[in-house]
């Protein structure tokens, strides 16, 4: 496709531009920990046990990689703070009628089980908000293109300018 025709997503979307700028001005000192992050941890990617409260299996390793030990907390905190036509999310649903905590519920049981880390920040949370939003621009820009994987990825391109807000969302005035 010509450079000329075709339009950059983050000038399409504003907030994308504002978040880099403030998880660049906000990056949290790191302790240097690493860890092996799978990158698309949610309930999507998770298969519990048919009787019992557990998890069996946990699906779609092909984002996993080495980073901080928070993102896949922070990605997981995600559907509360998205809405259920924004690829799932549980915001403004009654969580409690659905069996599901908070997320300050969650998060709390997450440091109930996990290896000692940091404290899970704002910073993390508009981060996984907004490296979802830069996946759903390049699923627009592949179906702009015309070689999307999803015969559906057209109607996916809004999520980008969705995510990008929710992410602004998240960081603190």
């Amino acid at each position: 496709m010509d450079a000329a025709v075709r339009r950059v997503p983050s000038d399409r979307i504003p907030a994308l531009d504002r978040v880099i700028a403030w998880l660049k001005a906000n990056q949290p000192d790191d302790d240097g920990r690493v860890s092996i992050a799978h990158g698309d941890f949610r309930l999507g990617n998770i298969i519990f046990h048919p009787q019992r409260n557990e998890v069996v299996a946990i699906l779609d390793w092909e984002l996993s990689t080495l980073g901080h030990p928070l993102a896949d907390l922070a990605f997981c905190c995600m559907p509360w703070r998205t809405a259920p036509d924004e690829y799932g999310g549980i915001l403004g649903e009654d969580w409690r009628a659905l069996g599901l905590p908070d997320e300050e519920e969650f998060v709390r049981a997450y440091y109930r089980s996990a290896v000692p880390t940091a404290e899970l920040t704002a910073f993390h949370v508009a981060f996984a908000l907004f490296r979802f939003a830069v996946i759903f621009v390049g699923i627009a820009d592949r179906a702009q293109a015309g070689n999307a994987s999803d015969h559906d990825a057209t109607s996916l391109a809004p999520l980008a300018a969705h995510f990008a807000a929710r992410a602004e969302s998240v960081i603190p005035i």
